[in-house]
Formats: structure tokens, sequence, C-alpha cells
């Protein structure tokens, strides 16, 4: 096989150390290379989100090392401009989208934290919150278009990585698709909560009143983990 710094390398991605060290051998097995030389041909022919430079943005921002909650989303938003590698989050000065616009609703009821006017979630990312999509891609206006290609195989190997490899982290599962990844964590050794999908179809069956912030700040406090600034 190439070396990992060859494949990391293919189109030119940028990947944090500690990442790069965790996940040398994933970088290495045959499904990776495929799935790169994949979405290598479908940003050079079609419109592919988030931009190429942002797709390691989870792991750039938030390190394997600083890492004490994930968040697991299931995949960009597919409309320009939104995505930025970072599940639920949008860049500065684009519109909230509806489910960011529930989380919000949640961290207000929840722990008091209101006028928030900006979707980005980069804050939430260097605190420590992986903000992981389990497909990292998808093609301008079509929504789960890069579903099967491999991403789901490189994030769940992500999340066993995680589960296996620290301690004491914090899982936060919302909708049955994020809660069926239960099964790759140990939850002898991390907290897992999962509720409804904080989209407009579903987040007041359960994502609303979930405490998921607050819950997350006790459990860090009680571990000796510094909490999160929501």
């Amino acid at each position: 096989m190439p070396p990992v710094s060859k494949i990391v390398s293919f189109m030119n991605i940028k990947i944090e150390d500690s990442w790069k060290r965790q996940l040398d051998e994933e970088f290495s097995k045959p499904y990776f290379i495929d799935l790169l030389t994949k979405i290598g041909l479908a940003y050079g022919n079609e419109k592919v989100f988030p931009p190429k430079d942002e797709l390691f943005s989870a792991f750039n921002l938030t390190t394997f090392d600083n890492l004490k909650v994930v968040i697991l989303g299931q995949d960009p938003y597919h409309g320009p401009g939104q995505a930025h590698g970072l599940s639920f989050s949008v860049p500065e000065g684009v519109r909230t989208p509806p489910s960011l616009r529930n989380i919000y609703k949640e961290l207000a009821t929840d722990v008091g934290v209101t006028g928030k006017t900006s979707g980005s979630l980069v804050a939430w990312a260097k605190q420590g919150v992986l903000l992981l999509n389990s497909t990292m891609t998808v093609l301008d206006g079509k929504p789960a278009s890069h579903k099967g290609l491999g991403w789901e195989i490189f994030t769940d190997a992500v999340i066993k990585k995680i589960s296996d490899e620290k301690a004491q982290v914090v899982f936060l599962l919302w909708g049955n698709f994020a809660k069926q990844k239960a099964d790759l964590i140990d939850n002898a050794k991390h907290l897992i909560l999962t509720a409804t999908h904080p989209s407009p179809f579903s987040a007041y069956n359960g994502f609303l009143g979930c405490e998921h912030f607050s819950k997350t700040n006790k459990y860090l406090k009680k571990t000796g983990q510094k909490e999160i600034a929501w």
C-alpha cells in the first residue's frame, strides 16, 4: 500500500497530527484509497460540499487528544455556502438552519445560553466537541447522495477508535441514525446520551427538553474535565 503521507495528500488534504497517528492504519486500507479516488473525481467534475479544503475541519479543529464530546450528524448540508466540515454548523454570516435553531432553543432552556446570532459551531469544536458527519460529503442539492461510498466505514472506525483509545467521552446521538452507532461505543467507559433528531419534524418528540448540554457538563465536571462553554 502507498505510505499514509501519499494517501492523505491525494487531494492535498491536511489532517491534524494526533488524528493522523490514530488513523494511520485506516488511511492505508483499500476502501479508503478507493473512497478518496471517488471523492477526488467528484470534486473535479461536480459541485460537492463542503469545499475540499474544509472536508476534514472537524478533525483539524478538534484534536484527538483534546476531544471530550462527540455530536454525530448524518451528512452535510447540501445547499451552497452552508457546509463547512462540521455537523449541524454553518459558516459565519449564513442563516441558521432549522435543526440548529432547535439546538439553540434547547441550549436556552437547558443552560440559559441565549442570543446566539451565528450558526457557526467552531467555538465548540475548539473546546473539544467533535462535530462529525457520518457521511462527510454530498452533492449540491442532493441529500444523502454520497451515502454508501465508504464514508460510513471510515467514520464508524473513527467512533470505534475514540471508544477504544479514550475514556470518559460524551457521545450525543440525536435521531435514529445516530442512535445506531451506540453499538460501536463502550458504555462502561463513556457516557452515551440519546434523543430524537433536532429537526422540526422530530424535535418536539424528545429533543427539546433532553437537557443534554447540562448533562454533558455535569459529567465532564464529575470526571475532572473542563466544561464546555456552550
